[in-house]
């Protein structure tokens, strides 16, 4: 089944995409490390907890993708965003 790490890098010169670590006792190190493992090729970046309060990140897997204008186009939890809406959020911010 494709996901959004077969997706994503047909996008990944128009679109900056990164996977947001929301456990603030994890390292930066840790979420590096938990990427390899899953075979992303997408970078990863640990926020402070303000940062994941301002945003409403509460859980694992919350989904926010942002436009140029910093206007947020997407959201969806943990299941949510399937490859087709994924693709076509990446279409669209790549335009």
């Amino acid at each position: 089944m494709r996901s959004l790490k077969d997706i994503y890098p047909q996008f990944d010169d128009s679109v900056d995409f990164y996977a947001v670590n929301v456990n603030p006792l994890d390292s930066l190190g840790d979420a590096v490390n938990y990427r390899q493992n899953q075979g992303w090729t997408f970078p990863v970046a640990q926020p402070n907890r303000e940062i994941l309060r301002d945003f409403n990140v509460t859980k694992h897997s919350t989904k926010v993708a942002f436009g140029k204008d910093g206007v947020i186009v997407y959201r969806d939890g943990f299941g949510g965003g399937n490859v087709g809406v994924w693709t076509q959020v990446l279409e669209d911010l790549s335009e």
